[in-house]
C-alpha cells in the first residue's frame, strides 16, 4: 500500500468512498456533495494541511485529512481530523497507517491538539481512535438530526506536541514538505 497526497483528480474515487457513508449516521451530510464540491474541498484543505490517500493495486482505498478546527486565532494550534475507508479496506491495516501518517505531519506542523468528531453509534471509529492514542473528552448530546433520529457526537483529542509554555508557531504542510526536499 502507498500513501500519497490527494489531488483534485482523486475526487471521483474519494466521492465514491464517501458515498458509502452518506445514508448512515457516520456523516452529518444528508446528500452526496457534487464532484466539483469535492474537488474544492481537496484544493481548500490541502492548501495548508495534509490531505492523504491510500492506494493499493492502483486503487484508492481510503483518505484522511485535517483542517483548522476553529476560526479564532488562539485556536490555531488545533486541527480537526477525518478519515474514510472503502468498506472493503476496513480491518486491513490501512486506517492505522493512513492516520499515523496524517498525525505525524500534523505533529511536524506544530499542531498541539488533534481532534476527531465521531457520531454515535460508531463504536468501531471510537475504538480506532482510542487505539491511535485519542481520548474522549466530551459528548455533544443529540446535536444532529438525520435518518429520523437525533445523533450525538463524541469529541476525542490527541495531544501531538507539548502544552507547556509557548508553543512553536504553526507551519503549513508546504513548509514541512519543503524541509523534506
Amino acid at each position: 500500500m502507498d500513501i500519497r497526497f490527494a489531488t483534485e483528480e482523486d475526487a471521483p474515487a474519494l466521492l465514491e468512498i464517501y458515498g458509502q457513508y452518506i445514508d448512515s449516521p457516520i456523516t452529518f451530510e444528508t446528500s452526496l456533495p457534487s464532484l466539483e464540491d469535492f474537488r474544492w474541498r481537496i484544493r481548500e484543505f490541502s492548501r495548508d494541511y495534509p490531505y492523504l490517500v491510500s492506494v493499493q493495486d492502483g486503487r484508492i482505498t481510503g483518505y484522511a485529512y485535517a483542517h483548522r478546527a476553529f476560526t479564532r486565532d488562539a485556536y490555531r494550534f488545533d486541527a480537526e481530523t477525518t478519515i474514510y475507508l472503502s468498506r472493503d479496506s476496513q480491518h486491513s491495516g490501512t486506517g492505522p497507517m493512513l492516520y499515523a501518517k496524517l498525525l505525524d505531519y500534523l505533529r511536524r506542523m506544530n499542531v498541539v491538539n488533534a481532534y476527531a468528531l465521531v457520531t454515535e453509534p460508531n463504536r468501531q471509529s471510537i475504538y480506532f481512535h482510542q487505539r491511535m492514542g485519542f481520548r474522549a473528552f466530551a459528548t455533544f448530546q443529540d446535536s444532529g438530526y438525520k435518518l429520523d433520529r437525533w445523533i450525538s457526537v463524541i469529541w476525542l483529542v490527541k495531544v501531538l506536541n507539548p502544552r507547556e509554555g509557548r508553543p512553536a508557531e504553526i507551519r503549513s504542510i508546504r513548509d514541512v514538505l519543503a524541509e523534506e526536499a
